[in-house]
């Protein structure tokens, strides 16, 4: 068991494990440019195009969000090394996603784009989603994080959370048109409970905190009695 365990990290910091897990994350990609250009996207392939790079970039999502707790709870250090490639990707599916509404439903107008933004909520939730999302993809490098300090570097990629709360809400007010809610409530599960996760293993931490710290202050006397 061990020697199976100690394989699977070895596999995981291998040279070609990177590499490996980039065309992995860019084959949705190469499917939809496939299916655009030899008309395999259905009836109304604008549509389609917008909608899937839009499923994709939720998904990147909850994968960046489920790598802490996999490394944590398998022991797994070495995925670590794989979330900034993820969160990049996120970042490359939604720059696809607004490209696509640009093009394919606004024919690149900007201003059409600005009053659709204003006049529709669920575009302005996703826009928003976008925006917060650009400084994290910015930032995404060992010089960024040097230059910021490591403490407000791990502050703004905490936008993340929100982030993905806004990437519901747009998915979730799309689909109010056609009253078809249920992958909404699948990605609301996941995301859950990524986040209750987090909650979790920080009130335990905080309880450790508190539980040391009046350790530490105890007169002598009582520290006896505790032992």
């Amino acid at each position: 068991m061990l020697a199976w365990w100690a394989g699977r990290q070895k596999l995981l910091m291998r040279p070609a494990a990177k590499p490996l897990v980039f065309v992995l994350c860019l084959m949705p990609f190469t499917w939809l440019f496939y299916a655009a250009f030899n008309d395999h996207l259905g009836a109304n392939p604008a549509e389609a195009l917008i909608r899937a790079t839009g499923d994709w970039t939720l998904r990147f999502i909850c994968i960046v969000l489920a790598v802490t707790p996999l490394r944590v709870i398998s022991g797994t250090p070495a995925l670590a090394r794989f979330r900034r490639m993820l969160g990049l990707f996120a970042y490359f599916y939604v720059i696809v996603h607004l490209l696509s509404y640009s093009w394919f439903d606004m024919g690149f107008d900007v201003t059409d784009i600005a009053k659709d933004i204003a006049k529709r909520p669920f575009i302005l939730v996703g826009f928003s989603a976008f925006l917060l999302l650009t400084p994290l993809a910015a930032t995404s490098f060992n010089a960024a994080i040097k230059a910021l300090g490591t403490k407000r570097w791990q502050l703004l990629h905490k936008l993340v959370y929100l982030i993905a709360c806004l990437g519901l809400l747009h998915f979730f007010w799309m689909r109010a048109g056609k009253n078809d809610f249920s992958e909404v409530f699948v990605y609301a599960g996941i995301v859950a409970l990524l986040l209750g996760w987090r909650v979790g293993t920080y009130w335990a931490k905080a309880r450790k905190r508190i539980s040391a710290g009046s350790e530490r202050s105890a007169p002598p006397m009582q520290k006896l009695q505790k032992r």
